[in-house]
């Protein structure tokens, strides 16, 4: 058991890697998971990403360039484009990663908010013991519910848990013994069920609004579960730049750019859909368009007025 997920990523940091270790990741990742790999001196080499997530097919070639340690990933509605892995993207990894020796670290956070069926299947489902698997509470039960798990080899999760000792001794007892409590007479399935249904809900609001508010020139891919929806912004303009007007008018977004390795991308945005009623989300995406008028400097098209 972990302090969230976020600590099971440290977890496998602190027992795969040493200075100068080289590990993989998708190209744009998770960003606390860039902060958390960068206090062990590794690193990084980005894994192009497209609109199914980790182009499998470029990792043998990166692994043979430059010997990685560990490959990273957030397969399932990932944080921050909102895609998700095929499967048989997936079982490429996985056999790819075993014939060379490489750990996966899969942190599945988002898999249980799926909108069309079953969660996918995780990449740890396949492992020949070289995957690492973490999930969490957070997102399903609640935020400040710092409760995760790792999952694995019993020999990697046995050196997992003496390096977490060191740091804390172990998870908080008292949030353990909630949780369990809670899970032994709360309907579970059917708490992720509702939350599936308001974050689809949420999310096809603010597909909608963007389709009508902003301009034809911005992009985005329809995520089928999780928390996100990202957007490339028109050609021209900057994120970092464009998010004080957006505080400005009580919009916010996280700029692209901290989520990506190496080739730093400034005309991306990732937007959350989960936590604001439909209503709100419609009026923030219309005062989102207004803001990117007002920095192209051109009329609305007749399509978004």
């Amino acid at each position: 058991m972990t302090s969230g997920s976020q600590q099971g990523i440290d977890s496998g940091a602190r027992i795969f890697l040493d200075p100068g270790d080289v590990v993989l990741v998708e190209n744009p990742t998770y960003l606390a998971a860039l902060q958390a790999f960068a206090a062990y001196q590794v690193r990084l080499v980005a894994v192009p990403s497209d609109d199914e997530g980790m182009q499998v097919d470029r990792v043998a070639a990166l692994i043979a360039a430059h010997r990685p340690k560990l490959i990273y990933l957030v397969p399932s509605f990932q944080n921050p484009k909102g895609t998700t892995l095929p499967p048989a993207r997936r079982t490429a990894l996985v056999e790819i990663a075993a014939a060379h020796r490489v750990a996966i670290l899969e942190d599945d956070p988002y898999g249980e908010l799926s909108f069309a069926g079953p969660p996918p299947r995780p990449i740890a489902a396949d492992s020949h013991g070289n995957v690492l698997y973490l999930s969490t509470f957070s997102k399903t039960l609640a935020p400040g519910l710092r409760l995760g798990w790792l999952w694995g080899d019993a020999a990697i999760v046995r050196k997992a848990t003496i390096a977490k000792q060191a740091i804390d001794l172990h998870t908080a007892t008292l949030a353990q013994r909630a949780t369990t409590a809670l899970l032994a007479r709360f309907d579970y399935a059917g708490h992720v069920a509702r939350i599936r249904e308001v974050y689809r809900e949420r999310c096809a609001t603010m597909l909608g609004a963007l389709a009508e508010y902003l301009p034809a020139d911005c992009r985005w891919v329809a995520p089928t579960g999780g928390m996100f929806v990202w957007l490339q912004l028109p050609a021209g303009l900057d994120a970092d730049a464009l998010l004080p007007a957006a505080i400005a008018r009580k919009v916010a977004f996280v700029p692209g750019s901290a989520f990506f390795v190496e080739e730093i991308r400034r005309d991306f945005v990732r937007l959350n859909f989960s936590n604001q009623p439909p209503a709100s989300i419609v009026e923030g995406m219309r005062r989102f368009g207004q803001v990117i008028d007002a920095a192209q400097a051109r009329p609305r098209s007749p399509r978004n007025r």
